[in-house]
């Protein structure tokens, strides 16, 4: 098959495709320019991240797709349903990127207790003739141990998210749509497996005793921000949230409207409600730190999805 990968893939993905015998073309064609592209030069197969979106028009216009494959979690760029119906197989690649999401989460709980975002931007400019005042601004930082963190979501990502925070001696919390009285996650250290049972609660009850809420779930069907003003308000006016599942899962108004109200601490962002043009009093806020949208884009992950790609192709060819 000739396979276009519009938002690039991973060289070892691209060579077991190659190897299987399939054409990769990774030149990105621009979203307007798609359906011309894909049925004028025979593609059957069409492979995306985050920035190529599949809807209706491009399923109904490339009749001759066979499979829209999503290098990542989750699948809101794509029309699956309607896909589905049209015959297309959707997939996407969940297991590959869950460690590297969250490492990302596990590095923005500490640059956020630490203030090594802020004091890093700071150095630069001004530690040279300011050293002694900048020291007293951000010598109050608080440890990870002992701190409580609210897991939203304990998918692969939020599990793995988990084992990193209890190996840092945290109190983890998981909240989600089961009715699970508890989880058991596996740590493994040193070569030996470690079981720990940690607790689920109602999202309400979670957010009050949170320092730290990362939230790991997809978009809600219905649109609805997961955290928007009145969960907000429940949190402590120290706790600090990181988001980087989805944009639009954290209401991007009721967010700031906090942060200025001083209702909770900081916001970790790595996903936005309009990428790729984030709300820049968003990005500019002091007590927001922003990263664009790197989660799965460590080179290890991006390796593990193209392989997983492949894999998965093998079985459609």
């Amino acid at each position: 098959m000739k396979i276009l990968a519009n938002d690039g893939i991973d060289a070892g993905g691209k060579a077991a495709l190659e190897a299987q015998g399939h054409v990769v073309e990774t030149n990105f064609v621009p979203q307007d320019q798609l359906v011309n592209y894909i049925t004028t030069n025979g593609v059957q197969g069409l492979l995306v991240r985050s920035a190529t979106k599949v809807r209706k028009d491009i399923i109904d216009g490339c009749p001759e797709l066979k499979f829209v494959g999503r290098g990542g979690v989750g699948i809101d760029n794509i029309d699956a349903a309607y896909a589905k119906e049209k015959g297309l197989l959707v997939f996407n690649t969940p297991a590959s990127s869950s460690q590297s999401v969250a490492e990302l989460a596990m590095s923005m709980m500490f640059a956020a207790s630490r203030f090594i975002y802020a004091a890093g931007g700071s150095m630069p400019s001004n530690g040279d003739s300011q050293f002694g005042d900048l020291k007293k601004i951000y010598s109050k930082g608080a440890e990870l141990s002992g701190k409580t963190l609210v897991i939203v979501g304990l998918g692969r990502i939020g599990k793995s998210l988990a084992a990193y925070a209890l190996g840092c001696g945290m109190k983890v919390v998981a909240t989600d749509k089961t009715d699970k009285v508890s989880s058991n996650i596996e740590l493994n250290i040193a070569n030996q497996s470690i079981s720990i049972e940690i607790p689920h609660m109602p999202l309400n009850e979670a957010l009050a005793i949170a320092d730290f809420v990362s939230l790991h779930v997809p978009k809600q069907p219905n649109g609805d921000a997961v955290i928007g003003k009145a969960e907000l308000a429940l949190m402590k006016k120290s706790a600090v949230i990181l988001n980087t599942s989805r944009g639009g899962v954290v209401n991007e108004d009721d967010l700031l409207e906090a942060l200025n109200n001083h209702l909770i601490q900081c916001a970790c962002l790595d996903v936005f409600e309009n990428e790729p043009n984030p709300r820049k009093d968003l990005l500019e806020h002091p007590r927001v730190i922003a990263t664009p949208h790197i989660g799965a884009s460590t080179a290890e992950a991006q390796e593990r999805i193209g392989l997983e790609i492949a894999s998965i192709v093998a079985g459609i060819a």
